[in-house]
């Protein structure tokens, strides 16, 4: 009876290493959207509102201040995007 033998078996890591799950562009980019979108929220809810009156205090304007950070934030989750998630060919 002949048998067949087969090469070494080759190792085979079934989860990664915390050093590389660090190297992960993605992770800290969706981490970093994730904060900016927190912050606007909190400042939405605890920020100051921006209050503008005329002269004479008879007509005022109140915008709250989580709009104003809000912009900032898609700006900073559209370029973090666009950098982060891009596909690389290697």
């Amino acid at each position: 009876m002949a048998s067949v033998s087969h090469g070494p078996v080759a190792h085979h890591r079934g989860r990664p290493r915390w050093a590389e799950v660090l190297k992960i562009r993605e992770l800290w980019a969706s981490l970093a959207i994730t904060m900016m979108w927190l912050a606007v929220v909190f400042s939405s809810v605890y920020g100051p509102d921006f209050v503008s009156s005329n002269g004479s205090g008879s007509h005022t304007t109140t915008i709250p201040s989580g709009i104003f950070v809000a912009l900032f934030a898609f700006l900073a989750s559209a370029s973090m995007s666009k950098y982060a998630f891009r596909n690389e060919k290697k």
